[in-house]
């Protein structure tokens, strides 16, 4: 049965996000953004003892792109309720990180800007590369689209980069706070070698595929932090090897994920994820 959202959501249909996102490419930037997002000790160490991504890897990446999905398209009861099943589970995400010794919490406003505009920034450096490069008054659009998303949690939206020289200032800044760390290296390498459970055997081919091209989109100094680095001809191999499984929309977890084939996840899907997350959740 069909299901008619209320309304066209928090961006709308003419949000340049619904087209970034919506683009296959955006799978790609997302394990892209998992693998930068490791190497802040703050946000690893709420991860590494706060998640559950190594039993249940593939459900955390459906409950990740689930809330990508409900706030950028869908209508906005959906994305409110994602909201707040978000800000319930990182109530408890909170200690004290081995390797700085500060204290790490989800709703801390750096972390929370650190989380969001690595994705966000990732998801368009997907879509430039598999699909080509936007107007930069598009680009600029699109990061301001990420404020409104981005603050949904409580972060207020003047901390979050809005343009792309505000990104980028933004990354300057941050980068003396990063590190290769053991918890990092260890997710990075959960990231670009899945192992092979019963629950991603099935998706080891494009699942490798996509991680190899998303090592290849990593600025290289984060690379070599991460111990990642590799030549140049790997990288263009790696983008090869994948952007025929995304332009032919071979990928299977795509359709799953974020229901591409439509250009907006279908509310079905919204919902059925939302209902799923209810019963975890009771």
């Amino acid at each position: 049965m069909s299901i008619t959202p209320l309304d066209d959501g928090l961006l709308g249909p003419d949000a340049v996000a619904w087209r970034v996102i919506g683009h296959p490419g955006a799978l790609v930037g997302g394990l892209r953004s998992l693998i930068i997002q490791s190497l802040h000790p703050l946000a690893m160490a709420g991860v590494a003892e706060h998640s559950d991504f190594r039993r249940r890897p593939l459900e955390r990446l459906k409950r990740t792109t689930y809330y990508v999905a409900a706030t950028a398209f869908g209508d906005r009861a959906t994305a409110e309720d994602a909201v707040r099943r978000v800000r319930r589970r990182h109530a408890s995400v909170r200690g004290t990180d081995p390797v700085t010794g500060r204290p790490y919490s989800a709703d801390d406003p750096d972390t929370q800007v650190w989380v969001h505009i690595t994705e966000w920034h990732s998801f368009l450096a997907g879509y430039r590369t598999f699909c080509g490069p936007l107007d930069p008054a598009d680009e600029d659009r699109y990061m301001r689209e990420g404020r409104v998303i981005g603050s949904l949690l409580g972060t207020p939206a003047e901390r979050i980069p809005g343009s792309l020289e505000e990104a980028r200032a933004y990354f300057e800044a941050v980068r003396p706070e990063l590190r290769g760390s053991d918890w990092a290296r260890d997710a990075i390498r959960f990231v670009i070698d899945p192992p092979l459970t019963r629950e991603l055997l099935p998706l080891q081919v494009p699942l490798r595929l996509m991680a190899s091209a998303a090592v290849a989109l990593v600025p290289r100094d984060l690379r070599r932090l991460a111990g990642i680095d590799r030549p140049w001809a790997i990288d263009v191999a790696a983008l090869t090897a994948v952007r025929p499984l995304l332009v032919l929309g071979m990928v299977p977890v795509a359709r799953e994920l974020f229901g591409l084939a439509a250009g907006r996840p279908t509310q079905e899907l919204i919902v059925s994820r939302a209902a799923g997350a209810g019963r975890r959740a009771a």
